[in-house]
């Protein structure tokens, strides 16, 4: 049997991450609107940022989905049909829902856009598949419990024409694909309304009430262990065993992450598919740059998730909320100037005399020293540490326009 070669989709916060995931290799991004997305907190598009995002992706023959996956109230149903009847004339590649009264005013406003239905849906199991399938839905995310056996049955059980979509990295909930109460019950910020506040990601002691003030450790046992920080996902080593579970899109977690993170992910993942579908011997022989790459853009230690089973404490659960970024985000290049300097809007700090990587859509990472910063009348400086300003740089080599540059954290 041919396989078959899965979509690559990666998020997009803002204008600028959707530009740097299709020149990056995404084969689809989602994104969301202003209203209605469970990303409330993200940059997010504006109607008119949406009607040129969806433009230049399709100039490059990439699709977008726009997200529409909050669990609605009825306050918000007039809201979310006005919305899709906007939405309607941009022509976006699919809806992304969960609510089955958000579902049922797209397909009355805006029938002729596919609709996926969310992981907030907790697609488990292929009867509820059949479900959205008889609807009109293209295509389900799984829940992120799902284990590959549970998925290659999916796929036995389905219609050759439902798509079946999973998360394959990037960040994973504590509660049951999404839906947790935590930042709720702590900040009165609905996680299901897309105002999470990643209260799962806190540091957290325990107490006795008796004795306020005194903090006790919190230890594991061979039960598994009570913290609430999860590893991140990351199936980059696993493509083979994802393609022959019958997966039709490779989902990278991140809508509130930066324009670096999403560089490598789809870098890395686009290269390891790719290779993968050349043969599996190249597939293998790189497994080890995939790797080392997809680690730049971590901040957690990483795991399978559920693919290979319910995990253990090692798999899915840990003791420290963060790892530390091992690069940071300079910003990505702009126009060339004649001078052999270009135009720059700085995302962080950086100095003359440093050495920074300028980062290729192809894989290719190149080291280069900052020669020259100048700000917008000219006037040279030392460093750069206002985020958002506008400079013009020259370094001892030269970057392409849209090239990422990034620099070794210091920690």
């Amino acid at each position: 049997m041919r396989l078959k070669k899965p979509e690559l989709l990666l998020p997009a916060r803002s204008p600028e991450v959707l530009k740097t995931a299709v020149r990056y290799g995404a084969d689809a991004v989602y994104i969301g609107g202003e209203a209605f997305g469970l990303r409330a907190r993200a940059r997010n598009f504006t109607m008119e940022e949406m009607a040129r995002g969806i433009a230049f992706a399709h100039s490059a023959g990439v699709k977008v989905y726009v997200t529409a996956n909050i669990l609605a109230h009825n306050r918000d149903l007039p809201g979310v049909r006005a919305y899709f009847r906007e939405l309607r004339g941009l022509g976006p590649d699919a809806l992304i829902i969960s609510d089955p009264g958000v579902f049922d005013i797209a397909k009355e406003e805006a029938p002729q856009i596919d609709v996926h239905i969310s992981t907030q849906a907790n697609n488990t199991n292929y009867g509820a598949f059949r479900f959205w399938h008889r609807l009109g839905a293209k295509r389900a995310v799984c829940a992120r419990e799902l284990s590959l056996e549970e998925i290659k049955e999916l796929r036995r059980e389905l219609p050759q024409d439902m798509e079946i979509e999973a998360f394959v990295h990037g960040a994973m909930c504590i509660s049951y694909s999404g839906r947790c109460l935590l930042s709720s019950y702590f900040t009165g910020r609905d996680a299901n309304q897309g105002s999470c506040t990643h209260p799962c990601r806190w540091r957290y002691a325990v107490s006795e009430e008796t004795r306020p003030g005194q903090y006790f450790p919190v230890y594991e046992n061979e039960r598994g262990t009570f913290l609430f920080a999860s590893r991140d996902l990351c199936m980059v080593g696993h493509i083979p065993e994802l393609v022959s579970a019958g997966i039709d899109s490779f989902k990278i977690e991140g809508r509130m992450k930066n324009a670096l993170y999403v560089a490598v992910a789809a870098r890395t993942y686009r290269r390891a598919i790719d290779d993968f579908f050349e043969s599996e011997d190249t597939y293998r022989a790189n497994v080890g740059w995939y790797l080392e790459e997809i680690a730049k853009c971590s901040s957690r230690p990483c795991s399978t998730g559920f693919f290979f089973g319910r995990p253990g404490a090692e798999g899915q659960l840990y003791g420290e909320s963060a790892a530390g970024n091992e690069y940071i985000y300079l910003g990505a290049a702009g126009e060339p100037e004649e001078s052999g300097r270009f135009s720059l809007i700085q995302k962080n700090k950086f100095s003359l005399g440093e050495t920074v990587e300028i980062m290729k859509p192809s894989g290719e990472n190149t080291e280069a020293v900052v020669e020259a910063i100048l700000d917008e009348q000219g006037n040279p400086q030392e460093s750069a540490p206002h985020a958002g300003q506008r400079l013009s740089v020259k370094l001892s080599r030269s970057p392409e326009k849209y090239d990422i540059l990034r620099k070794r954290s210091a920690e």
